[in-house]
């Protein structure tokens, strides 16, 4: 796993690359910050690469994101990109998307290795993803994850994979701390994050039954949080036409 660099020890050409992407993606309004903590884990909506784009740049406390860890790989971006990013396009083009997976390898595994990010694997390697999440936690870090998966859950966000819960286990038996874990919603088209109340780990409960109370939680309060604010289209995990976007309240 890559060695996160501070941001302010980082290539002249990956701060190069990070300014032209915030000439796209403005600086936004951070609302309830006050709920970031210590031992602190983020649980947002992925709005496609908005929210990692966006929380890379301006979040506002030292934190690290969770990332695929096929896109850190050389080898192993390419048939991730294009199963998970293009493999619905129609049979006519796909080709071309093939092609794009592969040059976009190069530009992926540079900027992922060195932004602030955590590989995360779904394989046996994924306990150097907890290893690593632990120890930033203890240096004070927080820890932004999007669990989406290509399930609706409603209007607002996908459904959950549920397995991140696993790392507030390992963090108590570390530390003897529990793990808070802040629901987060990135409004993209109002240009504010806003952030909820947390939900902290119990150490007695079963971890099943603990993976299914703290992601309902997270996702019902995700969905609060975007209907708190003024009526705007919902960026949707998925990359669909825009004509599909849902907004997040109706009239």
């Amino acid at each position: 796993m890559a060695k996160c660099v501070d941001s302010k020890k980082k290539p002249l050409f990956y701060r190069f690359i990070r300014s032209c992407i915030r000439v796209f993606i403005r600086k936004r309004e951070f609302i309830g910050t006050e709920h970031i903590g210590e031992d602190c884990v983020v649980i947002g909506n992925h709005a496609q690469l908005y929210s990692p784009f966006i929380c890379e740049s301006y979040f506002p406390k030292k934190k690290y994101i969770w990332c695929i860890g096929q896109m850190m790989k050389f080898k192993e971006v390419p048939k991730y990109a294009f199963e998970d990013f293009w493999s619905h396009k129609p049979r006519w083009n796909r080709w071309f998307f093939k092609i794009v997976s592969y040059l976009i390898a190069p530009f992926s595994v540079y900027v992922f290795n060195r932004a602030d990010a955590i590989g995360v694997y779904h394989d046996a390697r994924v306990i150097s993803t907890f290893k690593e999440s632990v120890k930033r936690l203890e240096e004070g870090a927080c820890i932004i994850i999007f669990p989406e998966k290509r399930e609706e859950f409603n209007n607002i966000v996908n459904d959950f994979q549920d397995k991140f819960v696993d790392l507030a286990r390992l963090y108590y038996k570390k530390t003897g701390r529990c793990l808070k874990f802040v629901p987060m919603y990135n409004a993209v088209k109002l240009k504010k994050v806003i952030f909820g109340e947390a939900i902290s780990f119990d150490p007695n409960m079963n971890i099943d039954d603990q993976r299914k109370l703290i992601c309902d939680y997270l996702k019902r309060e995700i969905t609060n949080l975007a209907i708190s604010l003024p009526k705007h289209k919902v960026i949707p995990y998925l990359n669909v036409k825009k004509k599909y976007y849902k907004y997040n309240k109706e009239d």
